[in-house]
């Protein structure tokens, strides 16, 4: 199980996460403040420094405007691909298997 946010699946969550929000036009100033949060925070989830939690991920989507489902669903898709939006795996050698 994965416990860190360098793993190549929490990697590609987050970058879900990041490409919603660009799509949908919102800062992370502006997702910050729907959060009653900061912009630091928002970065720091991005950038991999702060582990959201399920609930956090669902505050998270529906702060976006976003499905929690559908958002969850493009995850799932594209791990099943094995296609991270904009990036390589990280961990190149490994076999589809796990």
């Amino acid at each position: 199980m994965a416990h860190s946010t360098h793993h190549d699946d929490y990697q590609l969550l987050i970058a879900v996460l990041r490409t919603a929000r660009r799509e949908l036009r919102v800062t992370q100033v502006e997702l910050g403040e729907r959060l009653g949060n900061t912009q630091t925070f928002i970065s720091k989830v991005e950038r991999g420094e702060r582990r959201l939690d399920v609930v956090e991920f669902v505050e998270f989507c529906e702060a976006l405007g976003a499905s929690p489902e559908e958002t969850f669903r493009r995850y799932l898709g594209q791990r099943a691909r094995g296609s991270p939006p904009g990036k390589k795996k990280a961990s190149a050698g490994r076999s589809a298997s796990g």
